[in-house]
């Protein structure tokens, strides 16, 4: 017989409840998807797990199924055995130096926020909700001597610079691990000088989420770098496939010298040492004017011109550019002031060609920058073009 899946709303549900529903997915009872709390993107999640009805899409040892942001289109269902995720929160444990309790500051119905209450279950440690906002946060753990932990994405840390007492509390954390997005170089330094011990993570749901911690991979995991730049994984923690999309599984999930194999839509450099270097998604090279531009490197060059992570660089079809660079920001400035402080470190060619302002960029419910919604915003708003 199957096993059933079992859909959780996510939305007010407290630790225990949130633990005693995990606890029973990894114990093989049901499959569990968690749902998100906004409605609209919760009937989204609803319709792609639709397909866990037709016999044998689940696989018999998926244990949990995390829906992906659906930023820049449909979400999918990964699939996750127990097997992969209890991996992940072993290597996690050893990496950071021991189990701990954690504090839940991120949706558990994405992939990050699920590995949080995984690692707090199967290390028999206390789970606490927090402030996504981390307003009122605090360090105390409830057993004496334990270690505590928080998971967090650069959006949640990136206002807090003048937060003297949020950053105080979050100083008294033995790890935080900050995944998701790119970290602004300068927030980091300055969220390190600040006392936090910061873990960079690289990961994503195919992944059981980070597995990858300050450049080094996890125990077990291994990345190697493809002719062409693009990262491929292999270890314990990948997921089984995607629900009811075969197809797309067998683009992204090979076997390579015996072993199962991701390739990610990540480029990047692996070093000699086994250090990985993320450079960016596949599809943030476009064409413009008949020559490649890295929007990444156009993205890091801008946040550290503005001094703010509160920027994005996007290409929009143009008729005359094929390609436009164009950057969305909250930061008042011009384009042509833009474009000056650019040319001494950007190629001319790839300087941006587009300013829009925002006065807040939007995020999915994970905290990502949600690219879909700033085509939208673009499209919509005023704009200055070079």
């Amino acid at each position: 017989m199957p096993t059933p899946l079992r859909l959780l709303p996510t939305a007010g549900l407290s630790a225990e409840e949130l633990t005693a529903a995990f606890a029973g997915a990894l114990d093989g009872a049901y499959v569990l998807a968690p749902l998100p709390p906004d409605p609209v993107e919760a009937a989204g999640v609803r319709r792609m797990l639709a397909a866990a009805e037709t016999p044998g899409a689940v696989p018999d040892d998926v244990a949990l199924v995390v829906s992906t942001s659906g930023s820049t289109g449909t979400p999918k269902g990964v699939m996750l055995s127990a097997a992969a995720i209890r991996a992940g929160a072993a290597a996690t444990d050893s990496r950071l130096g021991g189990p701990g309790e954690w504090s839940l500051a991120l949706g558990a119905h994405y992939v990050a926020g699920a590995m949080v209450v995984c690692r707090a279950l199967l290390a028999g440690e206390a789970l606490h909700l927090v402030s996504p906002h981390l307003a009122g946060i605090a360090a105390a753990t409830s057993r004496p001597g334990a270690r505590h932990y928080l998971s967090v994405v650069p959006t949640q840390l990136a206002r807090l610079h003048e937060d003297a007492a949020t950053l105080a509390a979050l100083a008294g954390f033995d790890a935080l691990l900050l995944g998701g997005a790119a970290v602004d170089p300068a927030l980091l330094a300055h969220l390190r000088a600040a006392g936090l011990r910061l873990v960079t993570t690289y990961g994503m749901s195919e992944t059981s989420g980070g597995c990858v911690y300050d450049g080094r991979p996890l125990d077990g995991v291994d990345v190697r770098a493809q002719a062409d730049g693009r990262l491929a994984i292999c270890g314990p923690v990948l997921f089984s496939g995607y629900l009811g999309r075969p197809d797309l599984t067998a683009e992204v999930l090979r076997v390579d010298d015996g072993r199962p194999t991701l390739l990610t839509g990540d480029r990047g450099e692996v070093a000699p040492d086994g250090t990985v270097r993320v450079l960016g998604r596949l599809d943030d090279v476009v064409i413009s004017g008949g020559l490649n531009v890295d929007l990444a490197a156009v993205q890091v060059a801008v946040r550290r011109v503005l001094g703010t992570s509160d920027a994005v660089a996007l290409g929009v079809p143009d008729s005359v550019w094929g390609t436009r660079v164009v950057v969305v920001t909250t930061v008042r400035t011009s384009l042509a002031q833009l474009r000056d402080a650019l040319s001494p470190v950007l190629a001319h060619h790839a300087l941006p060609r587009g300013l829009s302002r925002l006065d807040v960029l939007p995020t999915t419910s994970s905290g990502k920058i949600d690219r879909r919604a700033l085509l939208a915003a673009w499209e919509s708003t005023d704009k200055e073009l070079a």
